[in-house]
């Protein structure tokens, strides 16, 4: 066989664009024929689930029932996974957690199983379910980091900072900049101690700024630390600075070590000046102010804020604090499920080799 290579007739014009128009088309339907897939899959998982309750209920089928139904799915479908019985406990869970089917075909069906089961698992609020799967679906978030995101009980914190955004950005702009911003923040992530000091904490976000980001929420892109102004021939450094992607806009982060006191917004506020000034595009909108801070008085941080004409947050941080209340259910493990399914595959292969 010969090495040489292939030679390619010439690119004809317009070739490129059309090769790229098309590999576009193709991912996009590659994305529309697997979420089809996971889609019916997890119509399928209701339905079932809806059958289990449905009799269980008419005729008094105990729990054994599932068990025998899972022998006998998995005898009649073998080369399916899925049908163990702590998947169908799941299926069971899922169709009483949703009970209208509209909602797992508009909403909960646009997600993989894997992100369901943390759902079902993590939260049993119906609400705050339905919030966190709307967040999923929205951020595409993986299913790990929406299980960090319901453990450091994220949507829960958004919103909540006490700021003055009503009074000084436009209306659209400062609902989403208000969404944009929680309290506390958790900084356990950094391994210091509540004693630790402003400018340690600071070097440990920017080593951390991965989880640091995380924390922050969709849309911060990181700038810069210490980030120099020189106004008038004076220095004077930002502790962070970020960028917001849809809030379109520069966000200054002070962070003080102690708690919150009304001269802190003074400093914040010419710091978002001089970014105004030097570093804003015209077609930027106005910088945003975040003050973090150990503790505070939030009548007091009202206060303050009232008396001042630009965009500012207030919010305390959390340098340790501990994980919530388990939201433990009596269904099996994600783990256990996972550990059920990489045992059929070794079953039906050991059957394949037999």
């Amino acid at each position: 066989m010969s090495d040489k290579p292939v030679k390619l007739t010439p690119v004809p014009e317009g070739y490129v664009d059309w090769l790229a128009e098309l590999k576009t088309r193709i991912h996009t339907a590659q994305q529309r024929a697997a979420l089809a897939v996971n889609r019916e899959l997890v119509l399928l998982y209701w339905q079932i689930g809806q059958d289990i309750l449905a009799r269980q209920a008419a005729q008094g089928w105990g729990a054994k029932v599932i068990e025998r139904l899972s022998q006998d799915l998995r005898s009649a479908f073998p080369e399916m996974k899925g049908f163990s019985r702590a998947n169908l406990m799941y299926m069971r869970a899922f169709a009483a957690a949703w009970p209208d089917e509209q909602i797992v075909q508009q909403a909960v069906g646009q997600l993989p199983w894997g992100h369901n089961l943390v759902l079902l698992s993590q939260l049993k609020d119906p609400v705050q379910r339905l919030a966190y799967a709307e967040s999923a679906i929205q951020h595409g978030w993986s299913r790990n980091v929406l299980n960090i995101h319901i453990e450091t009980r994220l949507l829960e914190r958004s919103g909540t900072a006490v700021t003055n955004f009503s009074a000084t950005l436009p209306a659209p702009q400062s609902d989403l900049a208000r969404e944009s911003l929680k309290d506390p923040y958790r900084f356990d992530f950094l391994g210091l101690s509540r004693e630790a000091g402003e400018r340690a904490i600071e070097n440990a976000l920017v080593k951390h700024v991965t989880e640091f980001l995380l924390e922050l929420g969709a849309g911060f892109a990181f700038v810069g630390r210490q980030v120099l102004l020189d106004v008038g021939g004076d220095e004077f450094f930002i502790d962070l600075l970020f960028y917001h992607l849809k809030l379109r806009c520069y966000v200054v982060i002070e962070l003080k070590g102690g708690k919150f006191k009304p001269e802190h917004l003074g400093q914040l506020s010419f710091y978002l000046t001089a970014v105004d000034a030097q570093i804003k595009h015209p077609q930027d909108n106005p910088t945003i102010g975040l003050l973090l801070c150990k503790s505070k008085n939030k009548v007091v941080a009202e206060y303050a804020l009232r008396q001042n004409n630009q965009p500012l947050g207030v919010a305390e941080y959390k340098l340790i604090e501990s994980l919530p209340p388990e939201l433990a259910t009596d269904l099996p493990s994600i783990e256990q499920i996972e550990q059920e399914l990489m045992g059929d595959a070794d079953t039906a292969n050991a059957d394949d080799e037999s």
